[in-house]
């Protein structure tokens, strides 16, 4: 399972698959089943497994999302240009959001305890259910999301699954007050707060849009003389988080239980976080969820990957600009998938230090014939020669 990791680098009553999803063909390299999988209080969560037409037990590439599930289907499609052939792909509603069962709560924090539920423990479930019920799987599962999904992915890690092998935690909200998306350092993104809440939270399947009467939406805030007002006229009331933006503005304690650096402080996963420079969404979570898990990473299980881009900008095709700001032809996202993936195979299938793997790939696709190293480990890396 240790090249597993790098593919997630690169970017991560017992139910039955039902009948009429089952072996629906997604297209020539897939098929395309659907289960309820139950969690341990009763409620069931919806998922979408795409499974390659193959004969060789494969690894479970999972996403837990509130966006869909059906978007297991179009990261099929580009799993050759990802790095994810060879995977079965998972992709899974949680609670409250489009197939599932249950009650969503946005950005839920952890139990209490041992008792009880939360995302951990349906992240822990649905792993369960997948190793011992998915058709041709070698029991081996990694995880991986970006943004909300990011955030889902990293609490994957807290009392994981042990046939959880790698997490990719990509652009998490990490803490919505201090500085990812609600708030950035207790200052309150109205526009981003209203918008996003009313798609997630007026409706359980996106069916009920944001819809402000106006075009120009910096002038359609600038009509209401107050927040209640605004709120009055999107019916903001229904909205949970609306509640929580309106009666806790301060860093408080509901704002504090939702903060991942500050309830999970150390990794046992091979963990590889990701985040732009650019990310207008979700720059404070990266950095701030390695922070905390760096500083008892003894094992040195923990790595972070910075790059220049806004939201999920790894994820295109080329990343080769921010606006109208060229990177002078570096594919910035093709780069990091190619050869951030070569670097942490290398260093997951050998002794050597992660810097050096990466510095080597670089170098090779820069041309270089070989990198000189005086140290041993990273000699017997490829494309590195020794100097005595």
């Amino acid at each position: 399972m240790r090249h597993w990791f790098v593919l997630i680098a690169a970017t991560l009553a017992v139910a039955r698959p039902l009948p009429t999803a089952a072996q629906q063909a997604v297209d020539t390299g897939y098929a395309k089943s659907e289960a309820m999988i139950p969690m341990r209080d009763g409620v069931k969560l919806r998922v979408v497994i795409l499974a390659p037409r193959a004969a060789a037990p494969l690894p479970i590439l999972l996403q837990r999302t509130p966006y869909n599930a059906n978007g297991a289907i179009g990261l099929a499609r580009r799993a050759k240009e990802l790095g994810l052939e060879g995977y079965i792909i998972v992709f899974g509603d949680i609670r409250g959001r489009f197939g599932s069962e249950g009650t969503f709560d946005m950005n839920r924090p952890p139990r209490a305890g041992s008792q009880g539920v939360d995302e951990s423990t349906d992240a822990y479930d649905t792993i369960d259910w997948l190793v011992k019920n998915v058709p041709n799987n070698n029991g081996m599962v990694g995880t991986f999301g970006v943004s909300y999904p990011g955030w889902l992915t990293a609490v994957t890690g807290i009392g994981p699954h042990p046939a959880l092998k790698a997490i990719s935690p990509q652009a998490p909200m990490g803490d919505t007050w201090m500085g990812d998306d609600f708030f950035h350092q207790g200052a309150f993104r109205l526009s981003y707060g209203t918008e996003y809440t009313w798609s997630m939270e007026s409706s359980s399947d996106a069916s009920e849009d944001p819809s402000p009467s106006r075009y120009d939406l910096y002038e359609w805030y600038r009509s209401f003389p107050t927040l209640g007002a605004l709120a009055r006229t999107a019916r903001a009331d229904r909205w949970p988080s609306w509640h929580r933006f309106s009666e806790h503005p301060a860093y408080d304690s509901v704002w504090q239980a939702r903060a991942l650096p500050r309830y999970m402080g150390h990794a046992t996963v091979p963990t590889l976080v990701v985040g732009g420079w650019w990310d207008q969404e979700d720059e404070y979570g990266p950095l701030a969820h390695y922070a905390a898990l760096e500083r008892t990473d003894t094992a040195r299980l923990v790595h972070l990957v910075m790059g220049p881009w806004y939201h999920g900008q790894w994820h295109t095709p080329k990343g080769d600009s921010i606006g109208q700001v060229s990177f002078n032809g570096h594919e910035t996202a093709r780069e990091f998938r190619e050869q951030v993936e070569a670097a942490v195979r290398a260093y997951e299938t050998s002794n050597c230090d992660l810097v050096d793997a990466l510095i080597g790939e670089i170098n090779l696709a820069r041309g270089c014939e070989a990198t000189a190293t005086f140290d041993r480990r990273a000699a017997k890396l490829n494309g590195f020669v020794r100097v005595s």
